[in-house]
């Protein structure tokens, strides 16, 4: 069964995953999209967004360790100690849905990723 350090560290790798996604891939979008403005008024509105961009390898070094860490509460720990019925186990909604937030989360990191470190050398690449 999941302890409540586990299901908190679950919980909590979403919420960053989406940090990195805020700090750093939304406002390359926008601006490779010609929406400067709304990331200037975005600045100015929060400003935190700035020191999160200007940090934004750690941002997503422990992003990518949370993932790491959640996979291996989600798939590889539970698995040993699970009983039929527990939160942990695959049949319980509980645990069906902190799987469908993991993979999402994947995605997010992975949608981020690209957007902070390669994007400009793809478009690059192309010519853009």
């Amino acid at each position: 069964m999941l302890t409540r350090w586990r299901e908190g560290l679950s919980t909590l790798t979403p919420v960053v995953v989406l940090a990195t996604l805020i700090c750093c891939a939304l406002p390359i979008m926008l601006v490779a999209l010609g929406a400067g403005s709304v990331v200037a008024s975005l600045v100015s509105t929060a400003p935190w967004l700035v020191e999160l961009s200007r940090n934004k390898g750690w941002v997503f070094l422990v992003a990518g360790v949370l993932l790491a860490a959640d996979y291996w509460i989600l798939y590889l720990s539970t698995s040993r100690a699970c009983q039929p019925g527990g939160v942990c186990h695959v049949s319980h909604p509980f645990g069906r849905w902190m799987r469908k937030l993991f993979w999402g989360s994947c995605v997010l990191f992975g949608a981020a990723v690209f957007a902070a470190y390669l994007l400009l050398p793809v478009s690059m690449l192309f010519g853009y």
